[in-house]
């Protein structure tokens, strides 16, 4: 793992999370992006580190279910790997449990795996890295 990528924050209302986090971070949000396969709808920030604001689509979604149990907060933090099949290969050997057999496609053009909050403390890890059919679609 390279370096942090982004901190996810899951929050109930994007609308408002992104005016606070506008007015925290002196800087407007540079994306929206809806991933439709995980009933979410995410915006990034760029300042200093990359964050993103996670808000549900949907009742029953991931981030929904997350802020139900947990309340609005930190719900990941992903770290940029360059080679994502290799490092879920590591993770495996290590005794890691993945949340995904293989990487799905992500926001802001990454494919992700997550790793099981059991496994590292409580903290739920996201591994990333660009996705080439992103890029081949977004030069």
């Amino acid at each position: 793992m390279q370096r942090i990528e982004h901190i996810g924050i899951a929050v109930k209302n994007l609308d408002q999370a992104e005016a606070i986090y506008e007015a925290l971070l002196g800087t407007a949000s540079y994306k929206r992006e809806e991933v439709a396969s995980e009933n979410v709808i995410t915006s990034f920030f760029k300042a200093g580190q990359k964050i993103e604001l996670l808000a549900s689509t949907t009742e029953d979604g991931v981030i929904a279910k997350f802020i139900e149990k947990k309340g609005e907060g930190i719900h990941h933090i992903a770290f940029h790997v360059d080679d994502i099949y290799a490092e879920m290969q590591r993770l495996r050997e290590a005794g890691f449990t993945l949340l995904q057999d293989h990487p799905k496609k992500g926001a802001d053009g990454k494919l992700v795996c997550f790793v099981h909050p059991k496994g590292t403390g409580g903290v739920l890890v996201e591994l990333c890295t660009d996705d080439p059919e992103a890029i081949i679609s977004n030069p």
